[in-house]
C-alpha cells in the first residue's frame, strides 16, 4: 500500500467513525429530536454520490469509507423517521 492510499484509509476511518457516537446515542435514547432531518438527507445523498464516484474510479478508500458511512447515515435517518 502506498502512502497516498494509507492517508486515504486513515482519513476514511476518521470521518466514518465520527458517525458512530451519534448512531449509538440515538439508538440508546430513542430520541432524534435534536437532529436535523434536512442535514442527514443531504449528507446521505452526498455520501451515496461519493460512493458512486469511488466505484466509477475504482478508489478503494472512497468505496470502503462511503459504504460504511452510507450505512451509518441511513441508520440515523431510519431512527429519525422512527423516533423523530
Amino acid at each position: 500500500m502506498n502512502v497516498v492510499s494509507l492517508v486515504g484509509f486513515l482519513a476514511a476511518i476518521c470521518t466514518t467513525t465520527a458517525y458512530i457516537p451519534q448512531v449509538v446515542r440515538a439508538w440508546r435514547t430513542r430520541s432524534t429530536h435534536d437532529l436535523s432531518l434536512k442535514m442527514y438527507v443531504i449528507m446521505t445523498t452526498g455520501t451515496a454520490l461519493w460512493l458512486l464516484y469511488g466505484i466509477i474510479n475504482i478508489d478503494w478508500p472512497l468505496i470502503a469509507a462511503n459504504t460504511v458511512s452510507l450505512g451509518l447515515t441511513l441508520s440515523i435517518l431510519f431512527l429519525k423517521f422512527r423516533y423523530g
